[in-house]
């Protein structure tokens, strides 16, 4: 586990791509509560089927399912 530092967003790079990315859908000081649960799952679905160079331009969603079909089948 690691433990970044406060205040340090350059040490936390994919968490922070991360949270760019879901501005493009929710910008900042918007009213989240004004979201529904379709919407929301629709923008999630967009997300995971994106291609990250950190994991060797798979998306997200193509390795939970590699890393499901190598230990539980």
């Amino acid at each position: 586990m690691y433990f970044t530092d406060p205040y340090c967003a350059w040490q936390k790079g994919t968490n922070e791509n991360s949270n760019g990315l879901l501005r493009e859908y929710y910008p900042k000081g918007m009213d989240l509560s004004k979201t529904n649960n379709t919407e929301l799952k629709e923008k999630l679905d967009l997300l995971n089927n994106r291609p990250r160079k950190c994991i060797n331009y798979k998306t997200p969603n193509e390795l939970i399912n590699e890393y499901i079909n190598q230990c539980c089948t």
